[in-house]
């Protein structure tokens, strides 16, 4: 409060002491009564202290809601895939739908064009393609979003593309990774929750080489989000711009080395650069085996998720599962690895022992691939070996 500077006279001194005491005998017998009137500021007159602890308004701020984001690895619809969907889409990918819709949002990769036309990419040895039932199939699952960002994403040209985000905003499914022109391919789809806002982006870090030039997008060009060569600094460019706009940033990338657990040597350095340019969480897959998943820093990185849905399921290949991230108040406060096994082309979740054996497999490759991830968020590694130990 700003204060006078002029000396006030001992007549003046007197008239207010004389003034504040009747003041305080009026409060005092206002009190006693309950007719305390209030002063402008709409507290009591007096010293203006709340008279009970409810009249005290906590200064700490409320918490959003936590929101869980359940994350699968690849889906396409070859082989019996196809037969699935064929006889009823919204059944093709089995009772996993349970858990994925039990989750505020789901994810996943899709691996194929979905299109009936288009002619296959020059020089590859496996091209997949699906019908407009995909997205069916998708939705009914419980899947919210899915990337196409992948090496399998542009099978079947710039008319296969066209035909697949054609077919998505017919379906009114959500797609990221891919888009008429750059701009379009690196933006995040944004859903609103009573969690605050989320954003996923996806960007694809395997590519052939012969083709990384045709199936990226430009300016002006219709293809894919990239994380390869120079686009790698346009991909954290997105993430830094989806961090502005959302309280938690997602980014679903395809990357790996098919059949090695391990990551490429290049990828903990990437992932360090999207943790910094904001991204919640960095997950993916395409080695088609599971890879490790943990903590750098705050961050929540999984490396490769492995086969969803897919025809190609034995051994290594066969094993899958679901990541669960809950968020709050964009951080990730909760994780878990629900691991399973393709039978029939779909994922089924372990249970009992199996799980625990399962889990116990997938949580050695952290150690085993060191890439220096941590099974708790930067700070937090002691109180979680002690919560073990208890």
């Amino acid at each position: 409060m700003p204060h006078d500077s002029s000396t006030p006279t001992p007549a003046v001194l007197a008239s207010v002491r004389a003034g504040a005491a009747v003041a305080v005998l009026a409060l005092l017998a206002a009190c006693s009564s309950g007719s305390a009137e209030p002063d402008d500021s709409g507290q009591p007159s007096g010293d203006g202290a709340p008279s009970s602890p409810e009249a005290s308004p906590s200064q700490k701020p409320e918490k959003s809601a936590p929101i869980t984001v359940a994350i699968g690895g690849d889906v396409h619809f070859e082989g019996e895939l196809r037969r699935r969907l064929d006889s009823d889409p919204a059944t093709a990918l089995g009772g996993i739908s349970e858990t994925l819709s039990a989750a505020d949002l789901a994810v996943v990769n899709l691996e194929t064009a979905v299109t009936d036309g288009g002619t296959p990419a020059p020089g590859k040895q496996f091209v997949f393609r699906a019908p407009q039932t995909t997205f069916t199939a998708l939705e009914s699952a419980g899947v919210d979003v899915a990337s196409v960002a992948n090496n399998h994403g542009m099978d079947y040209g710039a008319t296969g593309l066209q035909d697949t985000l054609a077919g998505a905003e017919d379906a009114g499914f959500p797609l990221v990774g891919a888009g008429q022109n750059e701009e379009e391919a690196y933006a995040p789809h944004v859903f609103d929750t009573e969690g605050g806002k989320v954003a996923v982006i996806g960007a694809a870090d395997v590519l052939d080489n012969h083709l990384i030039s045709a199936w990226t997008a430009g300016p002006d060009k219709p293809g894919l989000a990239s994380a390869k060569n120079e686009m790698r600094s346009r991909l954290v460019e997105a993430v830094s711009a989806a961090a502005e706009e959302a309280d938690t940033v997602i980014t679903y990338l395809h990357w790996g080395l098919e059949g090695d657990h391990c990551p490429k040597a290049h990828a903990p350095g990437l992932a360090q650069e999207l943790a910094d340019a904001g991204a919640d969480a960095v997950v993916g897959g395409h080695a088609h085996v599971l890879s490790p998943g943990g903590y750098l820093g705050d961050t929540y990185v999984h490396y490769g998720l492995g086969n969803f849905a897919f025809y190609n399921y034995s051994g290594p290949t066969a094993e899958t599962g679901v990541l669960n991230l809950t968020f709050q108040d964009g951080e990730v406060v909760g994780d878990e690895w629900k691991p399973g096994q393709i039978q029939g082309g779909v994922p089924v979740l372990y249970e009992g022992a199996a799980a625990e054996d399962a889990h116990a497999t997938w949580e050695s490759f952290r150690s085993q691939c060191g890439v220096g991830l941590t099974p708790a968020p930067e700070g937090q590694e002691g109180e979680e070996e002690q919560a073990e130990a208890g």
